[in-house]
């Protein structure tokens, strides 16, 4: 039987496969990121062609966090009622549904959200992005309680799995990563206090989402910048994740964005997945380039990864699923 195809559970959430809609911006949402028709179809359509798990979209947790005009938001509960019938929509067409919770920090402009961007650091995330405010100590909680409430309405919008962004530059991954987070207090410092801001996020978002909703989290597994994170540092956080409460590691990379240097053909972030895998006994999701089904087969029969996000080409063609189950016998 084909690895790729087999059932996998993740908490209570059950998969019928391993084919995974990983998130990327639809930018479908209104200006105060409601979730449209246009949103609705746009998932539904992948979901009826045999997708096992689509991962909504990143949305942002406060206003602060916006990153585009159109991006979706979980920042209220206005958002709550048409996100329920967009996870309705693709459990009828016979798929599992998660959604990704961010904020974006330094990333955003003000343009954007008509402020000054926060961040860990008064440190541009690069020469050409604004020069951001540093969140004070005594914001943290406020943050931290942006990121439960979330996954709170995420639940209550019936989604199967909520995902922390913690990769591509957005602000969980600021703080972790030594080259946006140079913070003297319990914060900063060392790796320990870098990634003080993500553990204690997952902690609550555990809590308030309770014991039968999986939890994921995507860790930037490499910045791919010098002096940046390395696979070694996301080996040693990973662990930790897990034991925070975290059910499943999606591995990605890139602090500007998840186009790094060094990484090409199908699947490649598959050697950052398969040294996860070594530290975890959880699910490890990979994405990155995977085009055809038989690449996304071999990732899952070769221990590399658990689950398999296919972006662009599920973008290009939203039966994909449907052809590689065909292909692979299913």
């Amino acid at each position: 039987m084909s690895h790729l195809l087999s059932p996998l559970s993740v908490r209570n959430m059950n998969l019928k496969n391993r084919i995974v809609m990983p998130p990327m911006a639809s930018n479908s949402g209104t200006t105060e990121g409601i979730a449209t028709e246009a949103t609705l179809e746009y998932y539904q359509s992948r979901a009826e062609q045999g997708v096992g798990l689509i991962i909504v979209e990143h949305t942002y947790v406060l206003e602060s966090g916006k990153y585009r005009q159109r991006q979706l938001g979980i920042y209220s509960d206005r958002h709550v009622g048409p996100l329920s019938e967009l996870v309705q929509r693709v459990h009828a067409a016979g798929a599992a549904i998660g959604i990704q919770v961010t904020h974006a920090g330094s990333a955003t402009h003000s343009s954007t959200i008509g402020r000054k961007p926060l961040g860990p650091s008064a440190i541009p995330l690069s020469p050409d992005r604004e020069l951001p405010s540093e969140i004070e100590p005594s914001s943290m909680p406020s943050l931290i309680e942006a990121f439960a409430n979330a996954a709170k309405r995420a639940a209550a919008a019936g989604f199967d799995m909520v995902e922390l962004h913690g990769a591509h530059g957005y602000l969980l991954n600021q703080f972790f990563s030594p080259l946006t987070n140079i913070r003297s207090d319990e914060y900063g410092g060392s790796r320990e206090g870098r990634l003080r801001f993500p553990l204690e996020t997952a902690k609550a978002v555990r809590s308030a989402v309770g014991p039968n909703m999986a939890v994921f989290y995507r860790l930037g597994a490499d910045d791919g910048v010098p002096g940046g994170l390395t696979v070694n540092d996301a080996c040693w956080a990973a662990p930790q994740l897990v034991k925070a409460g975290v059910d499943a590691i999606d591995v990605s990379g890139g602090l500007g964005g998840s186009s790094l240097p060094g990484y090409t053909g199908e699947g490649y972030f598959a050697p950052l997945s398969e040294a996860i895998k070594g530290v975890v006994d959880v699910p490890v999701l990979v994405t990155g380039g995977v085009t055809t089904p038989q690449a996304a087969e071999l990732l899952v029969r070769q221990g590399k990864a658990d689950l398999v996000g296919v972006g662009r080409a599920l973008l290009a063609d939203s039966g994909w699923a449907t052809k590689a189950i065909q292909a692979l016998g299913g």
